[in-house]
């Protein structure tokens, strides 16, 4: 009988991602309510004094498969190895990050234990009773009270939700006839556990076969990136534009404000689409996932793909010249006007705050 969840961890170079942890994270409030256990798959060659990390974490056993082939990614040698581990362990759930890595892997370890896989999924539920709720507050959702409220409580499966339909709906996947029940998980999306020194559990080195000849692919070098890559997952506060900055130089006053919050830029869709401003700002179904303390929606309208990516900040400001669109209805605080003559006014204003204050 399947049991338990699975997380397969992502490293690259010996740093386990961040990702990783957030799924493990993420599995343990499953498990709780299935009453599981959550098992941290890791797989590399000299990475078996990362397993008691993953155990303070949350996972209750780590799996680990150390093997020369394993040193960098490359396909083959981790599909086998994944599957080995299925096929071994018999999982109830089994959740990759969707990175690169994961959705290179995943889909062809679902072909090959012959089961479904939902990918880039931004919720994962067991319990009805939390489910229902989700689809309550959701800004991103709508749907009747009464068909919520007809859910079968006794269902528990692995709700998957997802952006469906080039991200204008958002589907609830369930794998009934099949298992293990696979997803791959944005990145950014579910909560960081916190880290528990204290905890312990079981470390477990499996033999998965490998062999040198299992990597049909040469690597030839490795090559670095010194620059460093922002990351607005990671940011407290975000100062968000979209088409009412009108172009790359409308984002300059919105980098002042943020330098002066502490804060970093980022982008709704249409900027990264227009050329205006880097990939990795984009906020949204089709981008990244945010939770600031902050974010400042500059000419934003509030499109649902958009909302879906940052409707968990914590305190929401909308600047815009439209007091009726999406975005001024989910802000805590709204500012209808010309966002060019607001941010330069607003920024000004908290350089003058702060050089009144005593530190």
């Amino acid at each position: 009988m399947s049991k338990d969840i699975f997380v397969v961890v992502e490293q690259r170079g010996g740093a386990v991602q961040k990702v990783s942890i957030e799924l493990i994270g993420e599995a343990s409030r499953l498990a709780a309510d299935l009453g599981e256990e959550v098992t941290a798959v890791l797989l590399g060659h000299q990475i078996a004094d990362r397993a008691q990390a993953l155990i303070q974490y949350g996972a209750s056993r780590v799996l680990v498969i150390d093997h020369p082939v394993l040193e960098h990614y490359t396909t083959e040698p981790y599909v086998k190895a994944v599957t080995h581990v299925i096929k071994t362990y018999d999982p109830n759930i089994m959740l990759f990050g969707a990175t690169s890595i994961g959705r290179d892997m995943a889909p062809r370890v679902a072909g090959r234990v012959h089961t479904g896989l939902t990918a880039d999924c931004t919720r994962l539920d067991v319990d009805v009773a939390k489910y229902q709720e989700y689809l309550r507050t959701s800004t991103s959702l709508s749907l009747q009270p009464e068909r919520i409220d007809s859910l079968d409580t006794s269902d528990r499966y692995l709700k998957m939700t997802r952006p469906a339909f080039g991200g204008n709906v958002m589907a609830t996947i369930v794998c009934r006839k099949y298992s293990p029940q696979m997803a791959t998980v944005r990145p950014g999306v579910m909560e960081m556990p916190q880290r528990d020194p204290a905890r312990t559990g079981e470390v477990v080195a499996v033999d998965a076969g490998l062999t040198m000849e299992d990597q049909n692919v040469t690597i030839l070098d490795v090559a670095g990136n010194d620059k460093k890559v922002v990351d607005i997952t990671e940011a407290k506060v975000l100062v968000s534009g979209g088409r009412g900055v009108g172009g790359p130089e409308g984002y300059e006053p919105l980098r002042a404000l943020a330098a002066e919050l502490g804060g970093e830029v980022s982008s709704s869709r249409i900027g990264v689409d227009s050329g205006w401003i880097e990939k990795n700002r984009q906020v949204g179904q089709t981008g990244k996932t945010v939770h600031p303390g902050l974010y400042i929606a500059c000419g934003i309208s509030g499109a649902i793909q958009h909302l879906a990516g940052m409707e968990d900040s914590e305190f929401i400001i909308a600047i815009n010249r439209d007091e009726t669109c999406p975005m001024m209805k989910i802000a805590d605080l709204g500012i209808v006007g010309d966002l060019k003559v607001i941010i330069p006014k607003l920024t000004e204003a908290i350089k003058a705050y702060k050089a009144g204050q005593v530190i």
